[in-house]
């Protein structure tokens, strides 16, 4: 039988083989590396030739080794585990819809072997997440990259969700883009609005319809409190819900101390701490827009104690609730 491949091509597809079938726990001996060359392949080749082209391979620094059992690849450019890790950070990101979410774990796979792809078909279907239904977003991420390496504006049609959970244009914004911020498992625009000339952080997901324009962005730089770039901190501090206000002081007290493990969650380690009176005083640097939020979220165990237009805020929401449930 001629063979469908030149022999020629053996080196390679014996490389593709190792990829595919092998691990430390899977190894093939020569005789089956031969078989599935002519399965797989229409290779016909002799069982000396594999010893051959695996010290080919070795040499050209591919990490393969060989025992009693065969030979294996023992190496990759990423491990099952890391894999892994990628693969369940794709599921969680409610940012990528279910067909990309699909098509993102196929690439991941082939990453690894054929042993890996099964626990993929053991992880929940993409489609029982939740996932978000805009199927731009890389689209939108591809220009927005462009845009900010060419220093150039963008324009856009931003939505929100309707009653029938659609994705309906609420509003076109002319931009200045800065940076691509991914923040509490969701992908924000940082750009200027040129309109009002304010800095705003617009969810990725929710953009629609994105044109480069030719204008050229204002610089970072030019704004007031940007004179020295982004302070990155900040966004894992002074913005949880991703305002962009100006960040100022504000503390609050808790009463129980399990609460630090939700600070560090929502601010990092970027609040100081003192005891009195039996309760744990807390000072932080964050959004006053973003903490009236906070504060609500976790009304049973904080009390906000200055500045005390947040506080006043913090009640006055306080007593409407009070008004819809008495």
């Amino acid at each position: 039988m001629d063979s469908f491949e030149p022999k020629k091509l053996a080196l390679i597809r014996i490389l593709q083989i190792l990829k595919d079938y092998t691990d430390c726990d899977h190894p093939l001996t020569h005789e089956e590396i031969v078989s599935k060359l002519y399965s797989l392949y229409n290779i016909t080749v002799e069982r000396k030739a594999i010893g051959r082209n695996i010290v080919l391979l070795q040499e050209a620094g591919y990490d393969i080794e060989t025992t009693k059992k065969g030979s294996f690849l023992s190496s990759r450019l990423f491990e099952d585990s890391e894999l892994r890790l990628l693969t369940d950070s794709v599921l969680a990101s409610q940012h990528i819809t279910a067909k990309h979410s699909k098509e993102l774990i196929n690439k991941l796979a082939t990453l690894s072997n054929k042993y890996f792809k099964s626990y993929i078909k053991n992880i929940y279907s993409v489609n029982d997440w939740g996932k978000f239904d805009n199927s731009a977003l890389f689209y939108n991420i591809e220009i927005i990259d462009e845009a900010i390496t060419l220093n150039r504006k963008i324009k856009f049609e931003y939505s929100k969700y309707g009653l029938d959970k659609k994705l309906h244009c609420v509003k076109w914004h002319t931009v200045s883009p800065y940076q691509m911020i991914l923040h509490n498992q969701r992908y924000f625009l940082m750009a200027l609005e040129e309109k009002y000339k304010w800095v705003v952080y617009y969810r990725m997901d929710k953009i629609t319809d994105i044109q480069l324009l030719d204008d050229k962005a204002t610089p970072l730089r030019s704004i007031k409190g940007y004179e020295n770039g982004i302070d990155y901190k900040r966004f894992s501090s002074a913005l949880p819900y991703m305002f962009s206000d100006e960040p100022e002081q504000i503390t609050f007290a808790v009463d129980e101390e399990w609460m630090i493990d939700q600070l560090v969650d929502w601010f990092g380690f970027e609040f100081k701490t003192v005891k009195k009176d039996g309760r744990i005083i807390v000072t932080v640097n964050a959004s006053l827009y973003a903490m009236e939020y906070w504060a609500m979220q976790y009304l049973n165990y904080v009390e906000i104690l200055t500045p005390l237009s947040l506080r006043e805020k913090i009640a006055q929401n306080i007593k409407n609730a009070d008004k819809k449930y008495t």
